[in-house]
């Protein structure tokens, strides 16, 4: 494995800005790219964040050049302020100089003419050809890649690994990911890698502590998980696994997939990444649903109708949050209310008959419950909400739990397990 690792190409990301460091602004490049580099089989070692600070800027690179990158790949720096300084310490990084690139002078002033032509702000035409020469100060013997803004982009050779220098800005970062792409020092890089395959697992209902025990067990029983990189994340109710591997390990990765799909048939629901809402939305075709919510307050309406399409398949819905509401809107039995409460197995029930009277549909989803931070008591706490999915020729799943987080949390769980209810039902 050891042997297997060292021939992968890997790059690290260092990402420049003190407004992104103190999170003033949010790393949209950062990730961007880690996807763009497992795309084309490069192993991604890590992402830093250096604020815009000369001696903080060199010491991320020596630090990636340390851990025996093949590339790095710094964004931002590189704009016409004097806290600019991502090409000038890349230079002295690479033990190269700067020089003036004279046709990217000339490519760079026209740009700022243009500008100048279509602002009616008096510009200073002194200041903007100081800034002008600036950014067009390359490392001698670099690459220059043609601004999408003002910022041309550059890729260095470093003895052992190259530098990409690209600009903060993703509209302006993006493009020129692509045209680097095409470089011949960049191609040398992707020669070497060597294809990173990789897939997605969907879990609802299983917590994370459970799955990694079942991993140990696998692992136990055979399957040889050390030349698999597998990742656990648990992001909106769900758990995700990301399983990324090499050609030498797909039958690993195969047994792994199997592994689960037998230990985990009642949660693992998606095999191959599809996502519910996806799964639902195919699942609906042909069908008329219709909703009613009230702890969620439409939130499982919004996702429903959140894909092109939904028209098809979606009739309407209802957010009855007060009791008069349900009653008025749903044509819930005040009495019902009154002995079982609003937040009851049998109110959910009654909501998702109702739904399906007033629309016309075939299915309906029915959710009521207690969102908080208030209103919750012994016998149903802060979380507990109740579920239906109902079908006009008979059939149905009903659920009554507890949801646990903070107020959101349990409004946008509510949402999912509504979700998963239809896919249920359907399937």
């Amino acid at each position: 494995m050891a042997a297997e690792a060292d021939k992968n190409v890997k790059a690290g990301i260092l990402v420049t800005g003190t407004e992104v460091l103190t999170a003033v602004i949010r790393d949209e490049n950062g990730p961007w790219l880690s996807q763009r580099l497992l795309d084309l089989g490069i192993e991604l070692v890590e992402i830093m964040v250096v604020a815009d600070r000369p001696a903080d800027l060199l010491a991320g690179l020596e630090h990636m050049r340390d851990n025996g990158v093949d590339l790095i790949i710094t964004t931002g720096g590189l704009g016409p302020t004097a806290d600019d300084l991502t090409a000038e310490v890349v230079a002295g990084f690479t033990g190269r100089e700067l020089v003036l690139d004279q046709a990217m002078e000339d490519r760079i002033a026209a740009i700022l003419a243009r500008y100048a032509a279509t602002t009616p702000i008096d510009l200073n035409a002194e200041a903007m050809l100081a800034a002008n020469r600036k950014q067009a100060m390359v490392p001698d013997g670099a690459v220059a890649l043609n601004p999408i803004g003002t910022a041309p982009g550059l890729i260095v050779p470093g003895g052992d690994l190259v530098v990409l220098v690209l600009p903060g800005p993703p509209r302006e970062l993006r493009p020129m990911w692509e045209e680097a792409l095409t470089q011949p020092l960049m191609l040398d890089v992707l020669a070497r890698a060597r294809p990173l395959l990789s897939y997605r697992l969907r879990m609802f209902g299983t917590p994370e502590s459970e799955l990694a025990s079942s991993l140990r067990d696998i692992e136990a029983d055979g399957v040889d998980t050390e030349r698999l990189e597998v990742t656990t994340c648990l992001r909106r109710g769900e758990v995700e696994i990301d399983v990324r591997y090499r050609e030498e390990a797909r039958a690993e990765a195969e047994s792994l997939r199997a592994a689960l799909a037998e230990r985990h048939s009642a949660t693992l629901f998606s095999l191959d990444g599809t996502t519910i809402d996806s799964m639902v939305a195919d699942l609906l075709s042909g069908h008329r649903l219709s909703l009613a919510e009230s702890c969620s307050a439409g939130l499982l309406a919004a996702r429903i109708t959140d894909r092109p399409g939904a028209s098809e398949y979606f009739a309407g819905g209802v957010v009855a949050y007060s009791n008069q509401a349900k009653a008025d809107l749903l044509g819930v039995d005040p009495g019902l209310i009154e002995r079982h409460g609003a937040v009851s197995p049998e109110v959910a029930h009654e909501m998702a008959v109702g739904a399906l009277e007033r629309f016309g549909g075939d299915i309906a989803v029915s959710i009521t419950g207690i969102a908080g931070p208030d209103g919750g008591s012994d016998e149903k706490p802060v979380g507990f909400v109740c579920f239906e999915a109902i079908v006009a020729d008979g059939g149905s799943e009903a659920r009554s739990l507890v949801i646990p987080g903070g107020r959101s949390d349990i409004r946008d769980r509510s949402a999912l397990v509504g979700m998963h209810l239809l896919r249920r039902l359907l399937s």
